[in-house]
């Protein structure tokens, strides 16, 4: 099992790293070496796959690696095209050509999933037999693909009726926080009911918003788990299963409470949208606060200390504990710490404001200058050093709209965005558990949270507290439930009611930010599509 990090687009490396582990499958007398899903173009390629040359490069590419294969069979994922249709695909490799093809059958087309805008399902039959259906080493094997195997009549049954034992299911499995579970619950069961081996590949690694887990496993034909590597990481691991599906157990990686695989995400999805995208560097603002903290760490544990540059950015309403914490994290992370204010900037605007605002009072428009001002400056160092500005919102807060566009959420990853407030608390003191040490400053975790944009300000002035908002704010953009649903479950009407009202109408604001890593089951941007104009209530 090869569970490598594919970048989309670059033929030419995943091809390296296709290659590579074909080596290591050599050398360890392996029989077949399995890739994830769509390994050649990276997954999910999206609206590469509608460039007619993207599809020819990638055939070749296929082509130009089975020509360099022996006696060990690889199946590899890519895109096929038969006329004028495309196909999500696997090449079975083995002695120097492409033996056979697989199309997959089942196109996801839910949740962040579209693969019926580029993708024509694949044929069930081939000839009198299931499609997929081969022979390696003389034995009987099945090739499906991801979504092939969740249904329990479909590909996974017909070719075990036709007396398939070990089937293969290479992957393209996005993580959420519970999805380990979810998945190895439903292939022990698929793999028990169809007394078939399972082999379940998976590739790894961060794609914009989505992040891949690999947790690749076996399940043997009495669904029993034999083999599952590590979460998060590349990875080669040789298994040995009998022709009948039967094996001897291999090395089994034991799985992590939901705290760390969902930090374990975020420092993936961080690094690989920073590296993938050109930047070796990362720049945040630094305020003090559990936010910009947590992403501070993340940041370190993805790129390394001498990456990360913390800015401190106080305005005349900064308190000096706050300029005091974020001063200890940097020391204790070892990043660059600097300190910019804000105060000149801010002046200068409310001094050429003034003449347009006479007869007017404070409000939000002095809070949000602030915001602002900070934006402006980080993305200032952006331009001049080549630092990636990491935004700090969190998912709590970019729901309700408690966020400044053009200001705080200027940047390009929004690292926490979809990681509710409570939860951004539990991760912090969760990685103190782990340090062994408070590397976090105890104060950060408990002083109340505040923007610091007025005097004496705290978060639950303007939104109730974290520990109520949150379950609401699951319940109604997570779950898709109405405010009639949430109230009959016992929350406040009129709470529900001025927090929906909150969430639809800062649709806007929220198609303005940046990409962030996706942890959840319905995160926003790709997995939740909501018009920006409409009227339902």
């Amino acid at each position: 099992m090869a569970q490598i990090n594919p970048v989309v687009g670059d033929l030419g490396g995943n091809l390296l790293k296709i290659q590579e582990s074909y080596r290591q499958a050599v050398t360890a007398d392996c029989a077949v070496v399995v890739f994830g899903e769509l390994t050649v173009t990276g997954y999910p390629p999206e609206d590469l796959v509608l460039k007619q040359a993207f599809v020819r490069d990638n055939i070749d590419t296929v082509q130009a690696f089975a020509a360099t294969t022996g006696s060990c069979a690889a199946v590899v994922g890519f895109v096929d095209t038969v006329g004028d249709q495309l196909f999500n695909a696997a090449a079975l490799c083995c002695d120097g050509r492409v033996v056979s093809v697989y199309h997959k059958q089942l196109l996801p087309n839910y949740s962040v999933f579209d693969e019926e805008r580029y993708f024509a399902p694949g044929a069930a039959m081939s000839g009198t037999i299931p499609s997929g259906v081969v022979q390696i080493g003389g034995v009987t094997m099945g090739i499906t693909i991801c979504e092939d195997m969740w249904f329990d009549i479909g590909p996974v049954s017909a070719q075990a009726q036709a007396g398939a034992r070990i089937i293969v299911n290479i992957n393209g499995s996005p993580f959420h926080v519970g999805k380990q579970t979810e998945r190895e619950k439903m292939l022990s069961i698929r793999a028990s009911t169809n007394s078939c081996a399972i082999i379940y590949v998976n590739q790894v690694g961060g794609q914009d918003e989505l992040v891949f887990d690999g947790a690749s496993v076996v399940f043997d034909a009495h669904g029993k788990l034999v083999s599952r590597m590590a979460s998060f990481v590349e990875g080669f691991s040789v298994v040995q299963l009998n022709a009948d599906g039967i094996g001897a157990e291999a090395e089994v990686v034991q799985t992590k409470g939901n705290l760390d695989t969902m930090y374990e995400a975020l420092v993936l999805g961080t690094r690989d949208y920073v590296r993938k995208n050109g930047f070796t560097d990362v720049v945040i603002g630094l305020s003090g606060g559990i936010d910009s903290t947590l992403v501070a760490v993340i940041a370190v544990d993805a790129l390394g200390a001498e990456h990360v540059h913390g800015v401190a950015m106080p305005s005349r309403y900064s308190s000096q504990g706050s300029l005091d914490d974020a001063a200890t994290l940097a020391n204790n992370l070892g990043i660059d710490h600097r300190v910019i204010s804000i105060e000149p900037a801010f002046s200068s605007y409310l001094e050429m404001l003034a003449p347009s605002f006479i007869g007017r009072n404070e409000d939000l428009t002095e809070e949000n200058l602030q915001s602002r001002c900070r934006g402006t400056t980080l993305m200032a160092l952006s331009n001049k050093f080549g630092w990636m500005v990491l935004t700090t919102g969190n998912k709590s807060e970019i729901a309700v709209g408690y966020f400044t566009i053009y200001g705080d959420s200027a940047g390009g990853f929004a690292v926490i965005k979809d990681v509710f407030k409570t939860d951004v608390f539990a991760l912090c003191r969760r990685y103190n558990e782990r340090a062994g040490h408070e590397v976090i400053p105890l104060a950060v975790i408990d002083k109340p949270p505040s923007a610091e944009l007025r005097p004496d300000q705290r978060d639950d002035q303007s939104l109730p507290p974290y520990d109520e908002l949150d379950p609401i704010l699951e319940m109604y953009i997570d779950g898709d439930l109405t405010v009639a649903d949430i109230v009959a479950r016992g929350a406040d009407e009129t709470l529900v009611r001025r927090l929906a009202r909150l969430v639809d109408l800062s649709e806007y604001k929220r198609r303005q930010t940046a990409p962030g890593v996706r942890v959840s089951s319905k995160a926003f941007g790709r997995d939740r599509r909501v018009p920006i104009t409409h009227r339902y209530t």
